[in-house]
């Protein structure tokens, strides 16, 4: 196809939507609108893996040491720790450590918590320990069992009933989110085609006179295809923008407010660099295809003459 068969198919498709500038802009805006709730939908589920992510990351397993090990012994256990398939991060706390914790930890609860606890600095009962970071807390069963199998360790702590939460939490958002996305898909995908169906109905005649004058069913088929696809890129194209501009706009207010929460919120917010991309690329296979196959599904019926 030479250049200016593709720019007749252009300016065709163009004044295609001028002509029926009315049922264009409802049907940009009705699509713009879908395109709207499915990148909500897109930005909720992304931020909301992100908020899990983190608290998955704070949840960590604390292994337990046995007794009396010497100083390359409880290196030889860091470093198998270490290798440990699901470990992320590990950290060593000695028992010192660990006791300075605790007080700490139990300094609000009891008055004179020095002297009370004082007796405990003689003889450090704490073992030595490491705070492992698990990567997949939905594996958080078997990595445990493999920790605690090693020789040198005593027990295991890990945050059994957290984790089966969280990843509830995580498969629940997954589902969820790409549930919604699917429907709105659907919803918009209906819209567009019905628009492009009423089009066709339109001009039904115009067809019919194409027809019997001799043009060919890709010659008459082809602009109506690239109606739709225009259609579909420019109501990509602004739902893009918008939720940029939104999401952007979201973002400046979060981190203006100065909130303890609303900061916490600003600082796991998923930047939309990383969602674009996923973002362009819905809004452009809703659009541009479904306004494709829709041009083409319902010009064929007017072809029969």
């Amino acid at each position: 196809m030479g250049g200016s068969s593709i720019g007749y198919l252009l300016r065709e498709g163009a004044r295609n939507i001028y002509a029926n500038k009315q049922m264009s802009v409802a049907a940009i805006g009705v699509l713009v609108a879908c395109m709207l709730l499915i990148g909500a939908s897109i930005v909720f589920s992304f931020n909301a893996n992100s908020f899990v992510g983190y608290v998955e990351a704070q949840n960590e397993v604390v292994v337990f040491l046995k007794d009396n090990l010497s100083d390359d012994r409880i290196s030889e256990v860091e470093q198998q720790l270490k290798n440990t398939e699901n470990v992320s991060a590990v950290r060593f706390i000695s028992k010192e450590e660990g006791l300075n914790s605790w007080v700490q930890s139990m300094s609000g609860v009891a008055e004179n918590s020095e002297e009370l606890f004082a007796p405990l600095y003689e003889d450090n009962i704490m073992p030595d320990s490491f705070s492992v970071t698990i990567r997949d807390l939905s594996q958080l069963d078997a990595t445990v069992q493999v920790l605690s199998d090693y020789d040198d360790v005593d027990y295991v702590r890990a945050p059994e009933q957290v984790a089966q939460t969280i990843t509830i939490i995580k498969h629940a958002v997954n589902l969820g989110g790409a549930a919604i996305v699917l429907l709105l898909i659907g919803v918009a995908s209906m819209i567009i085609a019905n628009t492009i169906k009423i089009t066709v109905f339109n001009r039904r005649k115009e067809i019919s006179i194409m027809k019997y004058v001799g043009a060919t069913d890709m010659f008459i088929r082809l602009p109506f295809i690239v109606e739709g696809l225009l259609l579909g890129l420019l109501s990509a194209s602004v739902a893009f923008l918008l939720i940029w501009g939104l999401y952007s706009l979201l973002v400046h207010w979060l981190a203006g407010e100065g909130v303890g929460w609303l900061t916490f919120l600003t600082e796991n917010l998923v930047p939309f660099g990383s969602m674009a991309l996923p973002l362009m690329g819905c809004f452009l296979f809703v659009g541009v295809a479904i306004g494709t196959l829709g041009s083409i599904i319902f010009v064929r019926k007017y072809l029969k003459v």
